[in-house]
């Protein structure tokens, strides 16, 4: 009866499922066939399972197994460093065995570092999609003295109408195309001024240095001013590690230089001269890491290389801060996460890093930290001391009793912004101790970009503070000599003398064109002598 009645259920349910229709009869089929396909692959598994486990129990249980024999060398101090944390199983649930619940806890923190892994790879994918763009050569160049070629960058009014004249050696990890960012054309005609900007050795368009200091920095500077039309002096501004070239122009060639403009100008951060609380105001304001890569570039420089690699050098783009290990204050995050600044920024790394070269940046990394030559304090105007000898006596009589000083002659105006942090306060503090004479600016609430970049008015207030109310452009007059022009007799008959004045004039400005060029290079060369 038992069986019978089992049939006519099955009868029943077989008869039910037919009146659904064929396709839910093959929906059933299918679900079935999936169910024992994981089972079959679950039996499988475990069975593999006890397979593995067993030859590891023969291989470890036997004498004179491989393994046994092997790893019986190992089993005295792992014994040893297995009773050493021993006392961690007292933190283990009491109910649980040791080794389970340990081989429970590594397999976690393995499965938690590997999802870790795989998000932190999704989220640095997102930035580094962006490569950097090499750009077609388009810089003017001169030629140095020394074959090498210098490219550069002209803005403002042209040389024969500037009534200023401003030179700008850029700072770490820029270019010629940095110049002052966001200044207007329009300010700069206004105030008559000619902005020259240029490529420091082996950055941008500018051929390599074989052997870069701040000395060949300043002659570099010089040539490159004679090349490019700047006769009279000229003004030289540094914006923060430019600085170093500004102060190298100070010293080396001073006759050149009508003044020099700093906005947070970097020194030497090891510098024997500052105290200990300007010391200390400087380095605390600094990240772990960026003390780390100023020890390094003082005393392993070229490990840098490696950084640089991963950074600037990787062909992608990134964070500034994140780049140089800057400590931002508001205004300063807020300006460089500004679209504006991003376009400039990544549009002047691409400028600067065009050569793939680590060796430029690396010879001005070593530059911050290393002996420059000179002091500041040889940039304070004092008297000169007469030396002895007969030499000193005869230079003193010809002088006729007049004092005679060393040291900048020139103005020099320094801006800081009081919330800066990459360029500490405490440095141009130190700055102002041994330069008394320097003009200081401070700045309330400026961190170390906001007052240079992309601001109308600070740019009029810096120039309105360096040469005063605007003039406007030189106004060029042709004079016409009136004895020259008509066409009488006498002037005829009068040609001959006309034209031998003109040429008499021709070579006279000639003599003095190549006498203007020669003599601040016999001033310089005689100064290094002294």
């Amino acid at each position: 009866m038992m069986g019978t009645s089992e049939d006519q259920y099955a009868r029943f349910v077989n008869s039910a499922a037919w009146s659904n229709g064929h396709h839910g009869s093959e929906t059933e089929s299918f679900g079935y066939q999936v169910r024992e396909f994981v089972k079959g692959a679950m039996e499988m598994s475990v069975e593999f399972a006890k397979g593995c486990r067993d030859i590891v129990r023969q291989s470890l249980e036997k004498e004179d197994s491989f393994m046994r024999k092997n790893l019986g060398k190992l089993k005295g101090p792992c014994e040893k460093v297995c009773g050493k944390l021993r006392f961690f199983n007292e933190y283990l649930p009491e109910d649980k065995d040791p080794l389970h619940a340990w081989s429970v806890i590594c397999f976690v923190l393995v499965l938690a570092f590997a999802v870790l892994s795989v998000n932190t790879e999704g989220e640095n994918s997102i930035p580094l999609e962006k490569k950097l763009s090499i750009h077609p050569l388009s810089a003017d160049r001169i030629l140095l003295p020394d074959g090498r070629y210098i490219a550069y960058r002209e803005e403002g009014v042209a040389a024969d109408r500037a009534r200023y004249s401003i030179i700008v050696p850029h700072n770490f990890l820029s270019s010629r195309l940095a110049g002052i960012p966001g200044l207007k054309a329009s300010l700069l005609e206004e105030f008559g001024i000619r902005l020259l900007t240029y490529d420091l050795p082996g950055f941008g368009e500018s051929d390599p240095h074989p052997s870069r200091n701040l000395e060949s920095s300043a002659l570099d500077m010089f040539f490159f001013a004679s090349s490019v039309g700047v006769n009279d002096k000229f003004w030289v501004l540094g914006y923060s590690s430019g600085g170093l070239h500004a102060w190298a122009a100070l010293k080396y060639i001073p006759d050149r230089l009508a003044g020099a403009a700093m906005f947070a100008p970097m020194v030497n951060p090891y510098d024997s001269m500052m105290t200990k609380g300007e010391m200390y105001g400087i380095w605390e304001k600094w990240t772990r890491k960026r003390k780390f890569m100023y020890f390094l570039a003082r005393r392993f420089p070229r490990s840098l290389v490696y950084f640089y690699r991963r950074t600037f050098l990787s062909g992608k783009h990134g964070k500034i801060d994140k780049w140089l290990s800057l400590s931002l204050g508001k205004r300063d995050r807020a300006l460089i996460e500004d679209p504006i600044y991003e376009e400039f920024w990544q549009r002047d790394v691409e400028e600067s890093v065009r050569q793939g070269n680590a060796k430029p940046f690396l010879e001005e990394a070593v530059l911050q930290v290393s002996n420059w030559g000179f002091r500041l304090a040889d940039l304070k105007l004092q008297k000169k001391q007469q030396g002895k000898g007969i030499v000193s006596l005869l230079k003193s009589f010809l002088s006729r009793g007049q004092d005679e000083y060393t040291g900048f002659l020139g103005p020099i105006h320094i801006w800081q912004g009081m919330d800066d942090r990459v360029v500490p306060p405490s440095m141009t503090d130190f700055v102002h101790r041994v330069l008394p004479g320097a003009a200081m600016h401070k700045l309330p609430y400026e961190g170390h970009f906001t007052y240079f970049y992309f601001c109308d008015e600070c740019h009029r207030q810096i120039f309105t503070t360096l040469f005063g109310t605007p003039q406007g452009p030189l106004n060029i007059t042709v004079e016409v000599d009136q004895s020259l022009v008509g066409g009488n007799r006498e002037e005829q008959e009068g040609g001959a003398f006309s034209n031998a004045t003109l040429k008499l004039r021709y070579h006279f400005s000639l003599i003095y064109k190549i006498t203007m060029y020669i003599l601040p290079v016999c001033s310089y060369w005689g100064s290094r002598k002294d």
